[in-house]
């Protein structure tokens, strides 16, 4: 009856160790940290800046509306004048 839980906590041990890769002792432990490092810095901590900054923006827009300005480069116009308001001043000579 021993035997039959120790071949059991055996066969869940070299399942996990094969599922990781079969690499044991240090290199597995460096790999890890290594995989788990890059994911914290390409996907996790990117998320939480992000999250970070949309709620300081919220913050700062409820405090005051009328002295937060949204920080965005202005959007490209192709009317002559460069003006998304309108096309002023504008002079309509025809060549004949």
């Amino acid at each position: 009856m021993s035997t039959n839980w120790r071949r059991t906590l055996g066969n869940v041990r070299s399942f996990v160790g094969n599922s990781m890769g079969g690499l044991r002792g240090g290199s597995n432990l460096a790999s890890w940290l290594v995989a788990g490092t890059l994911a914290y810095f390409l996907w996790i901590k990117p998320s939480q800046d992000l999250k970070k900054e949309q709620e300081q923006r919220a913050a700062l827009a409820a405090a005051d509306p009328y002295r937060y300005v949204e920080k965005r480069k202005p959007l490209p116009d192709p009317q002559e004048t460069g003006l998304m308001y309108g096309n002023k001043n504008k002079t309509n000579k025809q060549v004949e």
